[in-house]
């Protein structure tokens, strides 16, 4: 099972890095990825896929497992971490700033 792991860092509010994190949630489901949220943590589910993310003061981490299903669609976990890292700099990118 490949592993994932992106730590991505924000000087927001837990409760707004939580709702910056929602537009990263969105674009998982629709590649049929849920997440189950109980408090600053959620559980991640999908076909060939599992995990959680966990917002702290200062981050937000997303550790993800790729299954044997994930691996036989052509997963790349190397492209998958990277495209991760990506939106989520997207999406706690401090705006005010500009």
């Amino acid at each position: 099972m490949a592993g994932i792991r992106v730590r991505q860092a924000h000087t927001f509010s837990k409760p707004e890095a939580r709702a910056r994190f929602s537009s990263f949630e969105e674009m998982m489901g629709k590649v049929g990825v849920t997440l189950k949220w109980r408090g600053d943590s959620a559980k991640v589910k999908g076909v060939g896929v599992s995990g959680d993310v966990e917002v702290f003061e200062t981050h937000v981490e997303v550790r993800l497992k790729l299954g044997m299903l994930a691996k036989a669609a052509g997963v790349d976990p190397v492209r998958l971490e990277r495209s991760i890292t990506r939106r989520l700099a997207e999406a706690f990118e401090d705006t005010a700033s500009e």
